[in-house]
């Protein structure tokens, strides 16, 4: 069923990314008060206070960081966004990757005082090898930063991508005097009263007015026009096609936590960000406008409901119009598959919904048939070509604390797995002991805590020494003494304790070709 394309035209689904402590969560919160989705933005500052609506789980809240990808879907202006929230601590890049899968741009948060860091680098490469278009805010500006220019130059030296200012800041930290909107010609004035308020935007005919001049005292009038006069003759004019081809990224700047210069970069990001966008399939590419129902999976997440125990399956529409009680074709397991119980996601709320259309996120329930990476369809057989998977770097045995291999412990172990909190080997012998690993320390963490709050089952982890690990490609095999495990779905796994070592067997090892990303079953 052709979805209407008025409804693919007001739709955006979009990603913001950042490194961790950059402000994502906090801007995530600003953009939804501000679209009217809620009454009250929560603080991300850790403790029990903490009550933001995408860091919905109880650690995020107890922590003050985001360790799950959560949507949220909300109307703003005529437009329908679908705003996923992703982790953004460096243990969860998988979560993260996934996520950036199911959008059609992102944002990329930058701390003004830092710049672009670690995590916000490995983000950008996975944006730009989807071809995801980047629009970028530069937070904080409530607190000291560094130069406007200095940070534009480092955005395209380190990233490789022409960073445009669309607005620009007057000052910072106790400074801070508000941004010029360079297109509008209109000055938002900051002021630093109790409520972090600031003046309604003065609308000017000329940045060299009396007007501005007096608002802002001569020497930051005087420093705005010699800024502004550079920028203008240095920095080429943003063209939205070279935005669309990744070549050029548009740049505002605000505060997130004073909620300066967010809703107007609201404004303008739903006016940048595009519509619904064609993805590529192992049937040929997918436009949103095409007959068939094609949705993919991108997510599991277990226990949002702790009450009951359930599954939820994040499916990212594709083409066509998705219907409530719909059936649809699941080609992993060439079965149809009746849809009964969609629903919209905010945060860990849903509400039940008869139809949706490309573009948007919606949960369905899972009984354990869904997978990450699943696609369904009601046309000819449409699969995902690759999804994110990353090689571990932790791995540990792990126990039930009670000694008894329960029910409850092998459901927390398989689900969990799904989730990709970790992912889960089992040795060659056949032993029950699982053998779990992860990217982080964190993701560790994560698991045994939801072990013993969600499944009712505190283990003991017994840490082995192995460092790197590689998939094996073939029937080869290791002629060291390397251990070979298998993963959930049977293929052969090497565990090394550094690099020197994967050189060393595989030089020893003739035909052994190792990868570090699972090769297609």
């Amino acid at each position: 069923m052709t979805a209407p394309s008025t409804e693919i035209a007001r739709r955006r689904t979009l990603a913001i990314i950042s490194h961790p402590d950059a402000g994502k969560t906090t801007l995530t919160e600003k953009l939804l008060l501000y679209s009217g989705a809620i009454h009250k933005a929560g603080a991300v500052t850790g403790g029990k206070h903490s009550s933001t609506t995408s860091d919905w789980m109880e650690i995020e809240q107890q922590r003050g960081i985001s360790v799950s990808s959560s949507a949220m879907r909300v109307d703003y202006d005529g437009h329908l966004l679908n705003i996923l929230d992703t982790p953004g601590h460096q243990d969860f890049s998988e979560d993260t990757y996934r996520t950036l899968m199911a959008v059609d741009a992102a944002v990329m948060l930058l701390d003004a005082g830092r710049g672009v860091q670690e995590q916000t680098m490995k983000l950008f490469k996975v944006c730009r090898d989807r071809g995801i278009p980047i629009i970028t805010f530069m937070n904080k500006l409530d607190r000291p930063a560094r130069s406007p220019l200095e940070l534009l130059d480092e955005v395209e030296q380190v990233l490789g991508i022409a960073a445009i200012p669309r607005t620009w800041p007057i000052g910072d930290g106790q400074d801070f005097r508000g941004i010029f909107d360079r297109d509008a010609g209109t000055f938002h004035e900051y002021e630093r009263t109790v409520g972090n308020k600031y003046k309604a935007p003065m609308r000017l005919g000329d940045i060299r007015s009396a007007e501005l001049r007096q608002s802002l005292g001569n020497a930051a009038h005087d420093r705005l026009l010699e800024d502004l006069e550079f920028v203008d003759h240095v920095i080429p004019s943003f063209s939205h096609d070279d935005y669309m081809a990744e070549r050029c990224t548009p740049v505002f700047w605000g505060s997130a936590i004073t909620n300066f210069g967010v809703e107007h970069f609201l404004q303008h990001l739903i006016t940048l960000a595009p519509p619904p966008q064609p993805f590529v399939m192992s049937g040929g590419t997918v436009s949103p406008a095409d007959d068939p129902f094609v949705g993919f999976v991108y997510k599991v997440q277990a226990n949002m409901n702790k009450a009951h125990r359930d599954r939820i399956s994040f499916l990212r529409i594709v083409s066509g119009t998705f219907e409530r009680g719909m059936s649809a074709f699941h080609p992993r397991t060439g079965k149809e598959v009746k849809l009964t119980y969609p629903f919209e996601i905010f945060g860990r709320d849903r509400t039940i919904i008869d139809v949706a259309y490309p573009g948007d996120v919606i949960g369905l329930t899972n009984p354990g048939l869904f997978q990450v990476g699943d696609t369904l369809t009601s046309g000819p057989d449409q699969r995902m070509t690759s999804f994110p998977r990353f090689a571990p770097e932790l791995f540990a045995k792990v126990w039930p604390a009670t000694g008894s291999f329960s029910k409850s412990f092998r459901k927390g172990i398989d689900q969990l797995s799904q989730e990709g909190v970790i992912q889960i080997f089992t040795e060659a012998d056949g032993s029950p002991v699982p053998l779990i690993a992860a990217v982080g320390e964190l993701q560790l963490e994560l698991f045994t805590w939801r072990m013993e709050n969600e499944y009712n089952e505190k283990v003991r982890l017994e840490r082995l020494p192995y460092t790197r690990s590689r998939w094996v490609v073939g029937q080869g095999r290791p002629a060291t003494a390397a251990p070979v495990v298998m993963d959930d779905a049977d293929r052969a796994v090497v565990l090394f304790k550094s690099e020197w070592e994967i050189a060393y067997t595989v030089e020893r090892s003739p035909g052994l070709e190792l990868s570090d990303t699972p090769p297609a079953t």
